[in-house]
């Protein structure tokens, strides 16, 4: 007997939005810096932390 992949018998789908390749990679620019506030703030680098938080705040403006 042949199982139907998970999700496939239930009837749920989802819809993945289309993303530019421009959208993407500035996206990639804000995850990169979202991930580098944390491990900067735990580190103590309080002052890089902000820099490049602030940087990835710029790149979100390019989301919109």
């Amino acid at each position: 007997m042949v199982e139907a992949p998970a999700g496939a018998a239930s009837g749920i789908s989802f819809k993945i939005a289309a993303v530019t390749l421009e959208q993407g990679s500035w996206l990639t620019v804000v995850i990169i810096c979202g991930i580098a506030v944390v491990l900067l703030a735990i580190g103590g680098y309080t002052g890089y932390s902000i820099v490049v938080g602030a940087v990835g705040l710029a790149a979100a403006v390019n989301l919109v």
